[in-house]
């Protein structure tokens, strides 16, 4: 059987596992896997075959003028050797340079294109961990088939389309297919068959990562089948069609043709009608008059000066890392009138930021973005240094960052590198801006953690305070699920009682930060006895409220300026991406960009683009 269901993620697991053929346990066999490799054939993308050399060349003399400079070529070949081919030919050599010189600098670009392609493939040998014969063993990303169980571990890639049969706080970066800034959390019950892709939450897709958590799942479709596969095949029949500049000189080669075809013809044809010499020589002297005109009629140099062009402004995308397949894509950006682009990493910096929190019923601003940790608490426009509040805060962001399993380091060159979900990379960030991480890491060790579940919606921590001696509970999550758990508030240095209606004020305040298309997650503690080694049933209810803070994906810096460059040239802006119409439109809006498409799936972007193209705009997507 081993066949997959259409819509996997609208099947129970125990179903899906039964039409897969397989064993959740044992995995497959290795003679199991042989045959579906044989059927399927290898988890990779189908890819066209090189172009040969020969072909490289001969296309680039597919061109209405360059034919026409060619056909220059023999016509002024043959005058020179009617006029007795005495000296050396001039005229003809020159313009054999300049289509030579064309045909090599498009080849040229052609080549070092295909071998900087080559080298960026080579860099990564994907691999995957999966259960074969009861035993979890890495293989090639390639060797994947239908009905393999893939071990999916914090950091690993995600190699092919699967279905998740097992998922402890499981959270997956899908930004690279569907455009969600944040990452998604993963479970096992079934889904509606006509879940969009970006909420099919018991998936993980090829091309994506495992942020946090681990789980087990089940590969439902490789190569081509998968959704990015599907993409590229897309992709690749979408009929890149001519650029404006070629149309340009096509339709100029084709009137010079008919035009210096027609003068050639009058000129000899008045030759010969006024001359009364009728004898061969005289004939061929009225072609080689003919012959002239058509020649001198036809821009030798414009085709060497476009070539030149390109390939200068083919360099200067180079130094700012671009690499450019074809010198013609180079002349069709300057002419593009509609920029279609993707927001997440792309329009944003694709790093979670804390720009506020709320201790008490004061919203204190966090300055700085992306991971770098240089900014400073502000209230009320003022620096806030010392005192209760300050207090508070930093008691807030530095159990935020004890309740988290990410980590961040710089590498000695003013770059840090981090790792593990990004909200969680967005505290330790915060933390670092306003408190002294070495104290906080000296103090306090891990006990035992609860994992975030999609379920439980919070993840909580056992911490050892070496200097009081004490035992923290320290939990992080939904602001509704964690203020349901808390009986007390921490304000001013000292813990009150919630009464109904604070809690009422505190969920206020939580909507006002959504309202804002922010991202809010809420910090509370307890202490327990000092010989507490695990959390126990019932530690993580009678917390202490901390507070709550807002994250956003912030715009990246040199964004705003380029799309007010592009509005002043003439091209529209606009935003296709698959994130959450709010979270769209609220970078839409930082940005002036007027027209936003949100919760877009692969395919329908290429619909947009196609609809403009129709539409008679020159469309450039990233």
């Amino acid at each position: 059987m081993s066949a997959p269901p259409a819509a996997p993620w609208a099947v129970a697991v125990d179903e899906t596992v039964a039409r897969l053929d397989t064993d959740v346990g044992r995995g497959l066999t290795d003679d199991e896997v042989a045959d579906r490799l044989r059927r399927d054939g290898p988890n990779e993308l189908v890819e066209a075959p090189p172009v040969p050399l020969s072909q490289r060349i001969l296309a680039q003399f597919d061109d209405p003028l360059v034919a026409l400079l060619l056909a220059a070529i023999v016509i002024s070949s043959v005058a020179w050797v009617a006029e007795g081919a005495e000296g050396f030919p001039i005229e003809p050599s020159v313009i054999a340079s300049i289509v030579l010189l064309n045909a090599a600098l498009g080849l040229w670009q052609e080549l070092r294109t295909a071998r900087a392609v080559a080298v960026l493939k080579d860099l990564s040998a994907p691999h995957a961990l999966v259960v074969r014969d009861g035993r979890v063993v890495r293989v090639q990303s390639a060797g994947l088939v239908v009905g393999d169980v893939v071990v999916l571990e914090e950091g690993a890639a995600v190699s092919a389309d699967c279905r998740v049969v097992d998922a402890t706080g499981l959270d997956v970066a899908e930004a690279p297919l569907t455009g969600e800034s944040q990452p998604v959390t993963k479970v096992t019950a079934p889904l509606p068959t006509d879940t969009p892709l970006a909420d099919r939450a018991n998936m993980v897709f090829s091309g994506t990562a495992i942020t946090r958590g681990h789980g087990r799942a089940l590969v439902v479709a490789t190569g081509m089948g998968t959704e990015i596969g599907r993409i590229a095949d897309l992709l690749g029949t979408a009929d890149s069609g001519e650029t404006p500049l070629q149309r340009q000189i096509s339709w100029l080669g084709k009137m010079l043709g008919l035009l210096v075809v027609g003068l050639s013809v009058v000129v000899v044809g008045s030759v010969l009608l006024t001359s009364d010499d009728r004898s061969f020589t005289g004939v061929i002297d009225a072609l080689v008059v003919g012959v002239s005109l058509a020649v001198a009629a036809v821009p030798e140099g414009l085709l060497a000066i476009m070539s030149v062009v390109l390939a200068l402004g083919v360099q200067r995308m180079a130094e700012h890392g671009a690499i450019v397949k074809r010198l013609s894509s180079v002349e069709t950006l300057g002419s593009a009138s509609v920029i279609c682009t993707d927001k997440t990493g792309t329009l944003t910096r694709n790093e979670m930021t804390i720009v506020a929190a709320v201790v008490g019923d004061v919203e204190i601003e966090i300055t700085g973005v992306g991971y770098r940790p240089v900014g400073n608490a502000v209230v009320d426009g003022k620096r806030l240094q010392g005192g209760a509040l300050a207090a508070d805060l930093r008691y807030l962001l530095t159990s935020g960052a004890l309740s988290s399993d990410a980590m961040i380091e710089s590498n000695g060159n003013g770059q840090w590198e981090v790792h593990g979900d990004p909200t969680e990379i967005a505290f330790l960030v915060a933390e670092q801006k306003l408190a002294d991480v070495a104290v906080r890491t000296a103090r306090f060790d891990r006990i035992d953690v609860v994992p975030f579940t999609s379920e439980r919606k919070m993840m909580t921590t056992l911490q050892r305070d070496g200097d009081d001696e004490r035992m923290l509970v320290i939990s992080k999550g939904a602001p509704d699920v964690l203020l349901g758990r808390c009986d007390r508030e921490r304000i001013d240095d000292d813990d009150v009682a919630l009464t109904d209606e604070r809690r009422a004020a505190l969920m206020a305040i939580v909507n006002g930060l959504a309202d804002r298309a922010l991202r809010t997650l809420a910090v509370a503690y307890r202490e327990l006895d000092r010989t507490s080694r695990t959390i126990g049933p019932g530690d993580e209810d009678g917390l202490v409220w901390l507070g709550v803070v807002g994250m956003v994906d912030p715009p990246r810096d040199e964004v705003a300026d380029s799309i007010r460059e592009a509005h002043s040239a003439g091209i529209r802006v606009v935003m296709i991406t698959g994130d959450h119409p709010r979270t769209a439109q609220r970078i839409a809006e930082q940005l002036d960009v007027d027209t936003v498409h949100a919760r877009v799936e692969p395919d329908d972007k290429l619909r947009i683009v196609r609809d403009l193209q129709d539409a008679g705009n020159v469309v450039s997507m990233t």
